[in-house]
């Protein structure tokens, strides 16, 4: 059984840090294509980033140059580094696994397994 579960997230101000990490049982992640996504309530889900099994990556518009996603094979964690926090960071962030092939921009609708999510709080 494929399970991934988020920590890492929590509350900053700012122009602050945080480092989420996605550990993974039963799934590679070097395997295929992996993101974060994020929500915020009352909004649609966003895709943030996505790394590929060549270490490839993409990235939002809205966090290119300030995100960073990686993925550890021995660890078989997945990350994101965000730096330069900002107020509109506020969601709540998933990491997810696909099991093939996945559109740009990204769809949730092609990634298959979710992580329960955590909380990611900035304020000015």
């Amino acid at each position: 059984q494929v399970q991934l579960l988020e920590s890492g997230g929590g509350s900053v101000q700012a122009g602050g840090s945080l480092r989420l990490s996605c550990a993974a049982s039963g799934y590679i992640v070097s395997s295929s294509y992996m993101g974060w996504f994020r929500q915020d309530p009352g909004k649609e889900r966003e895709g943030v980033a996505i790394i590929d099994h060549a270490d490839r990556t993409n990235y939002a518009d809205s966090v290119k140059g300030r995100f960073t996603i990686s993925q550890d094979n021995a660890k078989n964690t997945l990350y994101l580094q965000m730096n330069s926090l900002k107020p509109e960071d506020t969601a709540i962030y998933y990491c997810a696994a696909a099991k093939g092939w996945v559109r740009w921009p990204m769809n949730q609708a092609d990634f298959t397994t979710w992580g329960q999510g955590t909380q990611v709080t900035v304020s000015s």
